[in-house]
């Protein structure tokens, strides 16, 4: 069979040269090494080719121009030579295409990403479509590497290096009129005269450039910009912890290639990215990459998902605000907001002008562009305009009752039989749907505040909740843009259950005696963006707090909340919300950093100090969230280790660099996580007791990616 080219060369009349990327049987483009033969034909082809006038790159996807370099071929690395080679390649490949004696443009539609981008770098000239989809970056830093092939080398002398090392290092994806802006493209274009408009490129390619910005030409004075790259190592560092080798690396090479030269720069960039190939951290990282993008290929059930066109929001509060816009903005689906009140829908629509607003405010949309997306949006006081809605999703106070009247009232008014699924965080969805007249359409779907951030989003059917419904509720996470997993309908779910220990030992130390900011710096310097009593005055301490007494009913003592926490709430603490948390609050913005509210410790008979170190802390609490993940993976309330890992890192922000809780204790070792728990058990108590399944791993020396994973299609049940 003959192989179908990912890169086809057609030669125009007036000599200028049309690559078109196509990789076969993808939906995106991307850099494959087995390909690279295919561009070196082509460019020794340009190179004989008699009064070529230039050459544009183009790709024939309709959303993408090259997603990135295949990652796949890392997983093929088994040394830092092999990974070194692997950036050698790139590098020499990108210097063949800028080496050509004819202007190069990169004609870029969609996403422009990682490799692309280098690819698009190494071209004379760069010109984008002004479309949504298009987005240009460098995001090998969030799976633990740097730009391999070149971009660390050709990125700041195009922008200057300040705003080059503030791309690479966050890994940010730039619009098209950022890009612009930066220099990083030359012109932005309407998609339909996109072709057109590179073949003018290539015709003024000769003109001069204009310069760097004044600040970015003063940067190349040496004492200045050796003043910039100290303060930028110090920001990384206190942002990373040292937790992410990767930013080092990116500073070096940069560094490197702007002191001593590009053929250091180059060195040092493939030398850094083969070493960081095989680094815990971005095996971690690498391993998130690629069990998000399995969640998104799953299903999660075998029955055909249902076409979802309209969606009802009873709620107009936080999460309901919050979830219309993930429906209308990212989904494209028309919403309507049902609320008891017209400030619970005037409350809503601002929550999505005034994140549209900032998009605007940021030229990453236009006027028009926000208009049209809130006429997606509406509300009513009653269920007019809610009977042909597929499904409905109820975003209201946690209280039973209450919303199983809305379940009644859902199925009296609906005509397609729609689907009610529950934002709840605590109840049980199988109580939620005891008295509906059709429970296989009643299903849980817990988003994480803030909704318009937060990745994650758990999907929790009952025992009689339909297949249909199941994938039908997956397929609309999936199109509001969240990561669904599929959790078993208990209390406390997956996340909440795991995170509510983790909160509990912290506010255990408290009640011991160690200041707010000590314990919350402990877990921040392990990798968390936050600590435990910051998040808890964050998600709201009432909030927080109600679930501890459903888990501790369902599931022992372990759950108990420490003494002295009530106090906290009967002296109306509610966190930031209220302004009366762990924190102050005060008005205007704080001198170095949030401080603790020394009244806390009044309340609960403490006298601050600090006795324990930051590491002890950070055990404690860790280890407690990680015992509890093992047990729910032993009781099925996440279907596999993928799952688990997934939901901690996007639910509740575990250390992405260490992969997810069950890749942790594996690198770790379940020796010694037991090890671990039964010291802190013999010191603290019982609630350290290492679970049944992990002494059974740790006796028969078993991992957790040994484990059998259910099947793609096996739905999570609870009887």
């Amino acid at each position: 069979m003959e192989k179908v080219c990912a890169y086809t060369l057609a030669l125009r009349e007036d000599r200028i040269a049309v690559i078109t990327i196509d990789v076969p049987g993808e939906k995106m483009n991307t850099l494959q090494v087995s390909r690279s033969r295919e561009v070196q034909d082509i460019l020794t082809t340009l190179r004989a080719t008699r009064d070529l006038a230039g050459v544009i790159f183009i790709s024939a996807k309709p959303d993408n121009f090259i997603a990135g370099a295949d990652i796949n071929m890392i997983a093929g690395c088994r040394t830092a030579q092999q990974a070194e080679s692997l950036a050698r390649e790139g590098q020499q490949l990108m210097a063949e295409i800028a080496g050509l004696p004819v202007p190069v443009v990169a004609a870029i539609h969609g996403a422009c990403l990682g490799g692309g981008l280098e690819l698009a770098l190494a071209c004379h000239r760069r010109v984008c479509t002004s479309d949504d989809k298009t987005l240009l970056g460098l995001p090998e830093v969030k799976l633990g590497l740097l730009p391999g092939s070149g971009g660390t080398q050709r990125l700041p002398r195009l922008v200057g290096a300040s705003r080059a090392l503030e791309i690479i290092l966050s890994g940010m994806m730039l619009r098209p009129r950022q890009a612009l802006k930066l220099g990083l493209v030359d012109e932005v274009v309407p998609q339909a005269i996109l072709l057109e408009a590179a073949l003018a490129q290539v015709k003024s390619a000769r003109k001069p450039r204009a310069p760097l910005p004044l600040r970015e030409r003063l940067l190349a004075a040496p004492l200045v910009r050796q003043l910039l790259f100290r303060a930028v190592t110090r920001k990384t560092h206190q942002q990373t912890h040292g937790h992410y080798p990767a930013t080092e690396r990116i500073i070096d090479a940069v560094r490197t290639g702007l002191e001593q030269g590009g053929d250091s720069g180059y060195q040092a960039e493939a030398r850094a990215f083969g070493e960081l190939v095989m680094t815990r951290e971005s095996a971690a990282l690498r391993s998130i990459f690629f069990a998000s993008n399995d969640l998104k290929k799953d299903p999660a059930s075998p029955a055909t998902a249902r076409d979802v066109q309209q969606v009802g929001i009873l709620g107009g509060g936080l999460m309901g605000g919050g979830i219309a816009y993930v429906t209308a903005v990212k989904g494209n689906i028309p919403v309507r907001i049902k609320d008891i009140s017209p400030e619970g829908i005037n409350n809503a629509l601002r929550y999505s002008w005034a994140l549209l607003s900032k998009k605007v405010q940021r030229r990453q949309l236009t006027a028009a562009r926000r208009g049209s997306q809130m006429a997606l949006i509406s509300g009513s006081l009653d269920y007019q305009g809610f009977a042909d809605r597929e499904v409905i999703i109820e975003a209201v106070f946690e209280d039973l009752a209450l919303k199983q009247k809305m379940v009644a009232e859902v199925e009296a008014m609906t005509r397609c039989g729609a689907i009610f699924a529950s934002n709840t965080s605590s109840l049980p969805i199988h109580h939620i749907a005891a008295r509906a007249q059709h429970p296989e359409r009643v299903i849980g779907l817990h988003y994480f505040s803030p909704v318009d951030k937060m990745p994650l989003v758990e999907v929790i059917p009952h025992a009689t909740t339909s297949a249909e419904t199941i994938s039908t509720t997956v397929k609309l996470a999936k199109r509001q843009g969240k990561t669904p997993i599929v959790v078993r309908d208990c209390a406390g779910f997956y996340v909440n259950r795991i995170l509510a220990p983790y909160i509990n030992e912290g506010l255990q130390c408290l009640a011991e005696g160690e200041p707010i900011e000590h314990i919350d710096r402990a877990l921040v310097a392990f990798g968390f963006p936050v600590g435990p009593i910051q998040l808890l005055d964050e998600v709201g301490i009432d909030v927080g707090t109600k679930i501890i007494p459903i888990l501790e009913q369902a599931y022992g003592e372990r759950f108990c909340a420490p003494a002295g926490v009530e106090a906290i709430l009967n002296d109306d603490r509610k966190g930031r919300k209220n302004r009366r948390g762990f924190y102050l609050y005060p008005a205007g913005k704080q001198k170095g950093g949030k401080k603790a509210d020394p009244a806390i410790y009044r309340l609960l008979h403490v006298d601050p100090r600090e006795d324990q170190s930051a590491e002890l802390i950070a055990r404690r609490c860790t280890l407690m969230m990680l015992n509890e993940a093992a047990r729910c993976l032993d009781e099925s309330v996440v279907g596999s280790v993928r799952d688990g890992d997934i939901g901690a890192v996007f639910g509740i922000g575990f250390p992405p660099f260490l992969g997810g809780p069950f890749r942790y204790m594996d690198t770790t070792g379940i020796a010694s996580i037991v090890a671990q728990l039964e010291q802190l058990r013999a010191r603290y108590g019982e609630r350290f007791a290492p679970c049944a399944l992990l002494l059974e791993m740790a006796a028969h020396n078993r991992s957790f990616c040994q484990r059998e994973t259910r099947g793609p299609h096996e739905v999570v049940r609870v009887a």
